[in-house]
C-alpha cells in the first residue's frame, strides 16, 4: 500500500469522524425547523416532513425558505424573549472580552519584557489561582460587588465576569513578547518614546495574533458563561444572558423541543461565525506564543 492510499483512508476516517463529531449540531439546527409532533414521532430524518434535500441544490434555494419552518425561531425570537437575552449576552460579551483584552495584554507585556524584584512570586501566584475551581469564589464575589453598589446592574455583572486572573491568556501575551526582539524597544527610545508609547505604537500591533487568540477564547468562554451570569441575574430576570435564558426556557417549556433547538441554534451560530472569521489568526497567535 503507498503513500497516497494511506493518505486517501485516513482523510476518509477523520471525514468519517467529523461526521460523527458534529452530528449533534446538525441535528439541532435541523430539527429547529421541525413541529413538535415530528419530534415526538420518533422520526429520524434531518429534515422536517415538508422539506427535501433536493431543495438545498443552488438551482432550488428558493424552496427552502417556502417549505422550511420559521415559526420556531419566531417564538423563540419574540415570545420566549431571545432578542433580550441576545442583546444582553452582546453587551456583556463584548465589555468581558475588551476588559480581559486590555488587562491581559499589559499585564503579559510587563511580565515578558521586564525583570523586576517579586516578579517570579507574582507569576507563582498567578498560575495558582488555575487551582482554585470558580465556585469557591462565587459568595467573596457576591459581596464585593454589592458593596460596591452594583449589584443586579449590567456593570456589575461584567465585572464579576472580568475579575478572574485569566492565567492562560497573561501567559501566552508574556511568552509572545517575550519572543520580540529587544531593538524594536531600543528604537522606540531613539526615538523619543516612553513606556506607554512603546507598548501602544510598537508592540502592541505586532501581537495581533495573540490579541485574536485571546478574543476568539475568551468570547466563546463568557458568551458561553452560566454560573456568575446565573447568580447574579437571579433577582433581574431583565439581565439574564442567552445561557441562563435558555436554562429557564427549558424549565419553563419542557415539552416544546423544537422551541428548545431554535433557541439553542440562536445561542451557538454567533460563536460559529466568530471562530470561523477568526480562525486563522488564532492558529498564527498559538503557533507564536509557543514559538516565543
Amino acid at each position: 500500500m503507498n503513500k497516497r492510499m494511506i493518505k486517501i483512508i485516513l482523510h476518509l476516517l477523520f471525514l468519517v469522524i467529523t461526521l460523527i463529531w458534529v452530528y449533534p449540531l446538525i441535528w439541532t439546527i435541523t430539527s429547529s425547523f421541525k413541529t413538535n409532533r415530528e419530534m415526538f414521532s420518533g422520526s429520524t430524518s434531518l429534515l422536517p416532513n415538508s422539506a427535501n434535500w433536493s431543495d438545498f441544490l443552488p438551482w432550488n434555494w428558493g424552496n427552502v425558505i417556502e417549505n422550511m419552518n420559521f415559526s420556531n425561531y419566531v417564538n423563540a425570537w419574540e415570545l420566549a424573549n431571545f432578542s433580550g437575552y441576545f442583546f444582553n449576552t452582546v453587551v456583556f460579551t463584548v465589555s468581558v472580552v475588551l476588559i480581559v483584552l486590555v488587562l491581559c495584554c499589559m499585564t503579559g507585556y510587563v511580565l515578558g519584557r521586564y525583570t523586576f524584584p517579586g516578579k517570579t512570586v507574582i507569576m507563582a501566584a498567578i498560575v495558582a489561582t488555575m487551582f482554585i475551581p470558580a465556585g469557591y469564589t462565587i459568595i467573596p464575589l457576591w459581596q464585593l460587588i454589592n458593596a460596591l453598589g452594583i449589584g443586579g446592574s449590567m456593570s456589575g455583572l461584567v465585572l464579576a465576569e472580568s475579575g478572574g486572573t485569566h492565567v492562560l491568556y497573561i501567559l501566552l501575551f508574556a511568552a509572545y513578547f517575550r519572543g520580540l526582539p529587544k531593538e524594536l524597544e531600543e528604537a522606540g527610545k531613539m526615538d523619543g518614546a516612553g513606556f506607554m508609547r512603546t507598548f501602544l505604537i510598537i508592540m502592541l500591533p505586532l501581537a495581533k495574533p495573540v490579541i485574536a487568540s485571546t478574543f476568539i477564547l475568551q468570547f466563546i468562554q463568557t458568551w458561553n458563561s452560566f454560573f456568575i451570569p446565573l447568580v447574579f441575574t437571579i433577582h433581574r430576570p431583565d439581565l439574564r444572558t442567552l445561557g441562563v435564558g435558555m436554562y429557564s426556557f427549558v424549565e419553563d417549556n419542557s415539552a416544546d423541543l423544537v422551541g428548545m433547538a431554535a433557541g439553542a441554534t440562536i445561542s451557538f451560530i454567533p460563536i460559529l461565525l466568530v471562530f470561523l472569521f477568526f480562525q486563522r489568526y488564532f492558529v498564527d497567535g498559538v503557533a507564536g506564543a509557543v514559538k516565543g
